[in-house]
């Protein structure tokens, strides 16, 4: 067994994230091909991990989103190394390094898994609400005549709807994350006014709705087709927060089949978001 204490606790290369990124496909996470060249843009300074001899053996994320707001993620510790308090210790040590990237009284996020919300709960967080992610198989549908692709005289709009739903502005993230290969951007504008948006990205398996944002019970189906048509065939994966009940009464409408559940938690006071404009989370890795 390894010494604890012989660990080296270290910031992480491009690649190291990498590294990350392929443990969380391992665990079945399902992250997206380009997934890491985005949130290395969003934050470089924003990964964590611990080496022995040199080698990476656990890892995280400790994201800042200007100082205002941090989120937690992509927390694994390789298999042959769980059980040992390695994981308990490097969860503690990425938490305190985070708390000391942001503002006083920042708060923090994170979506904690089932078997984990206790040891999170002990370490601070609170859970806000639940998610659960929903598979359904796309199919082609007529898409409304409000709905196109988004466009660059689009992204102050786009930026300031984010803002709404996630609570902190993070244009470093969103902007490289509409950019992505082999995704679909769409936006509902009616009488010249954005009132929502949906963005489909490639997954290592199948495609992730990230996020989708909406005004509307109406507007988010639309949108929620839209993402449908663009992956006919494919599955196609939703997170969606269990205290929108329109978003649960959209999944259930289209026969989305549940896949798994975590919570959203935070540590601070959770940030001001109309969850009633959320009916797909962006990420469970980044916020």
């Amino acid at each position: 067994m390894i010494e604890i204490n012989s660990l080296q606790y270290q910031k992480l290369d491009y690649k190291g994230l990498q590294t990350l990124v392929r443990w969380a496909e391992e665990e079945g996470w399902n992250p997206g091909p380009y997934d890491a060249e985005v949130y290395w843009a969003t934050d470089p300074d924003g990964y964590y991990g611990y080496f022995h001899n040199g080698e990476l053996i656990a890892g995280g994320s400790i994201v800042s989103y200007n100082q205002e707001f941090g989120f937690m993620g992509f927390f694994i510790v390789k298999p042959e190394h769980r059980a040992t308090g390695i994981g308990r210790k490097l969860w503690h040590e990425r938490r305190d390094a985070l708390r000391n990237r942001l503002h006083p009284n920042a708060t923090i996020g994170m979506d904690g898994v089932v078997d984990m919300q206790g040891f999170y709960q002990k370490g601070g967080f609170v859970i806000a609400y639940k998610d659960e992610r929903y598979e359904r198989i796309g199919e082609q549908f007529t898409i409304n005549s409000n709905i196109s692709a988004i466009a660059d005289e689009d992204i102050a709009a786009i930026l300031e709807y984010d803002k709404q739903c996630f609570g902190f502005s993070r244009p470093q993230f969103l902007l490289p994350w509409l950019k992505m290969p082999e995704s679909t951007t769409f936006k509902y504008i009616a009488d010249g006014k954005l009132l929502g948006f949906a963005i489909v990205r490639k997954a290592n398996v199948g495609h992730k709705v990230c996020p989708v944002f909406a005004d509307t019970p109406k507007i988010a189906e639309e949108l929620y087709k839209a993402c449908l048509n663009s992956v006919v065939g494919e599955p196609l994966y939703l997170d969606i927060p269990m205290v929108n009940s329109a978003a649960i009464d959209l999944v259930k409408k289209y026969k989305a089949k549940y896949v798994f559940e975590c919570a959203r938690m935070y540590l601070g006071i959770p940030p001001k978001v109309d969850t009633n404009k959320i009916y797909g989370i962006t990420t469970f890795e980044l916020g």
